[in-house]
């Protein structure tokens, strides 16, 4: 019965060792580490930052509403910008042009 416990024991020691890669010791403290420190840098750290931006956004905009001024750029109209062509278009903008002569 003592020597049992002791190949149980065995077993459980090998059954985590091979589920953790199978490698031993130093260089299974290095790879740990080294996934740990990229799973950090591409997911954690990201996301951190992002709420963290978020937060000073809105306590920007909460702290006074007319010097919040937002990063991304609007959205074109693109009938003002003249993207859209056509007869109608070409018309609307020779009358524009003959107001704008008179």
């Amino acid at each position: 019965m003592g020597s049992s416990w002791k190949r149980t024991l065995g077993n459980v020691r090998s059954f985590i060792g091979n589920s953790m890669g199978g490698l031993r010791g130093g260089s299974n403290l290095a790879s740990w580490v080294v996934a740990g420190t990229l799973a950090y840098l591409l997911w954690i750290k990201p996301s951190q930052d992002l709420k963290r931006e978020q937060q000073e956004r809105a306590a920007l905009a909460a702290s006074d509403p007319n010097r919040y001024i937002e990063k991304r750029k609007p959205i074109p109209d693109p009938q003002d910008n003249g993207l859209i062509y056509g007869k109608r278009n070409l018309d609307d903008k020779k009358k524009k042009k003959k107001e704008e002569e008179e």
